[in-house]
C-alpha cells in the first residue's frame, strides 16, 4: 500500500511541477505576443517532453543527489515514509503556489520537504555540509547570475553595432512600398508605378530604428530573431525538463520493483499534464506581469535561462529554472527601466516561504506515514 501510496504521491509532485514550470520557458513567446497561449503552450508542452526523455541520459548526477543521499541518513531515506513525506510536501506546496500565480521553484520545495521530514525523523540532526554545497548555494547564486548576464545581453543587444540611436520623441519613416506585395494586381503597369511612390509613416523612435535595422545583406533579422526566439524558448522547455524529471524521479527509485526508465516516463507524462491543464495563471504571471517583453528582450532572457539550465545539469547542480527565468526577466526588467517591483517582491516573498511550507508538510505527512 505505502509503494502505491508512493507512486501517486510522486505523480502528484509531477503534476503540480508541470503545472507551475512547463510555460515558463516560453512565457517571452506568449508575453511578446510571438505566439497565443495555446501554441505557446503546445510547444513547451513538446520540448519539455523531450527533455524529460533525455534526462534518460544525461542527467544521472541529479537522480543520486535527488534521492537525499548525504542529506539524510542512508537508514532514513531507504524509508516509503520518508519518500511519501518529501513528494506530498513538495507536491502541496507548488500546487499551492500554482493556484495563485506564483512561479516558485520544485527545487526549493524539494529541498524544503527533505529538510523538514529529516528533522523530524532524526529529532533535529540533519547534515548541513551537503545541504549548503550541493543545494543552497546553487540556489541562492543563480537568480543574481541570470539577472546580470541576461541584463548585459539585452544592453549589448539593444546598444550593439546594428540599433542606430534616435534624438527624436517621435519620428517619421519613409519607405518604399513592397512591390511583392503588389504583385497579385492585374493592372502590371500600376503595380510598377506603385512601387516608386514612397510611403511616410509616423510612429516611435524604437519602431524606426527596428526598421533601419531590419535588413542587411539581404537577410531579413526580424525574421531570423523571431526564429531564434522560437528556438530559444523551446531550449529553456527541454533544459527545465532535463533538469526536473530526475529530481522528481529520485523519489522512487528506492521504491522495489521499478526501474529508472519506467520511473522517468510517469514523471514526464505526469509533468505534461500539468502543464497542458493548469498552467494559466502562471502563465499570466511570468508573460506579463514582471515586465513588458519585447521580441529581443525574450530572446536574450531565453538564451541566458536556457545555457545556464543546461550547464548546470550537466554538472550536477540541482538550480531552479524558476529563479533563473524570473531572474533573467528581471534583469531585463531592469535595464529597460519597466520592471514591476511589487510582483517581483511578491514573488521573492513566496520563494522565501517555499522551504518552511514545504518543511511543515511534509513532517505532518511524515507523521501520518509513519503512523500507518
Amino acid at each position: 500500500m505505502l509503494t502505491g501510496l508512493l507512486f501517486l504521491s510522486v505523480c502528484f509532485l509531477a503534476y503540480a511541477n508541470g503545472a507551475n514550470d512547463n510555460f515558463k520557458g516560453v512565457a517571452s513567446l506568449f508575453g511578446s505576443g510571438t505566439l497565443n497561449y495555446r501554441l505557446a503552450l503546445t510547444w513547451a508542452t513538446l520540448t519539455t517532453l523531450a527533455g524529460s526523455i533525455a534526462a534518460l541520459f544525461l542527467a544521472q548526477t541529479l537522480l543520486v543527489k535527488f534521492s537525499g543521499k548525504g542529506l539524510a541518513p542512508d537508514e532514513l531515506i531507504h524509508t516509503l515514509p520518508f519518500m511519501i513525506a518529501v513528494a506530498g510536501g513538495a507536491g502541496m506546496t507548488v500546487i499551492l503556489a500554482t493556484r495563485f500565480g506564483f512561479p516558485i521553484s520544485t527545487t526549493h520545495a524539494l529541498l524544503g520537504a527533505m529538510a523538514g521530514s529529516t528533522l523530524l525523523a532524526t529529532s533535529g540532526t540533519i547534515s548541513l555540509t551537503p545541504l549548503l554545497n550541493n543545494f543552497v548555494l546553487p540556489l541562492l547564486l543563480s537568480p543574481f547570475l541570470a539577472l546580470f548576464l541576461a541584463g548585459g545581453l539585452y544592453r549589448l543587444w539593444h546598444h550593439g553595432p546594428l540599433q542606430k540611436p534616435i534624438e527624436s520623441s517621435m519620428c517619421l519613416c519613409l519607405e518604399t512600398t513592397d512591390s511583392l506585395a503588389l504583385a497579385v494586381t492585374d493592372n502590371t503597369s500600376m503595380a510598377n508605378e506603385s512601387t516608386l511612390v514612397p510611403t511616410l509613416s509616423f510612429d516611435q523612435p524604437e519602431a524606426c530604428a527596428q526598421r533601419q535595422a531590419g535588413m542587411i545583406l539581404g537577410f531579413n533579422l526580424d525574421r531570423l530573431r523571431d526564429g531564434l526566439h522560437f528556438c530559444s524558448a523551446g531550449a529553456v522547455c527541454f533544459a527545465r525538463g532535463l533538469n526536473d524529471t530526475p529530481k522528481i524521479a529520485a523519489l522512487l527509485l528506492l521504491a522495489p520493483g521499478v526501474t529508472e526508465q519506467g520511473v522517468i516516463i510517469a514523471v514526464a507524462l505526469a509533468m505534461l499534464a500539468g502543464g497542458v491543464f493548469n498552467a494559466r495563471r502562471v502563465a499570466e504571471t511570468m508573460s506579463h506581469k514582471i515586465t513588458p517583453i519585447t521580441h529581443d528582450q525574450g530572446l536574450s532572457a531565453n538564451l541566458v535561462t536556457a545555457l545556464l539550465v543546461i550547464f548546470a545539469s550537466k554538472l550536477g547542480m540541482p538550480v531552479s529554472t524558476t529563479h533563473v527565468s524570473v531572474g533573467s526577466l528581471f534583469g531585463i526588467g531592469l535595464v529597460s527601466g519597466k520592471a514591476n517591483t511589487g510582483v517581483i517582491a511578491s514573488i521573492a516573498l513566496s520563494w522565501l516561504l517555499t522551504l518552511p511550507c514545504a518543511a511543515v508538510l511534509a513532517a505532518v505527512i511524515y507523521l501520518i506515514a509513519v503512523g500507518n
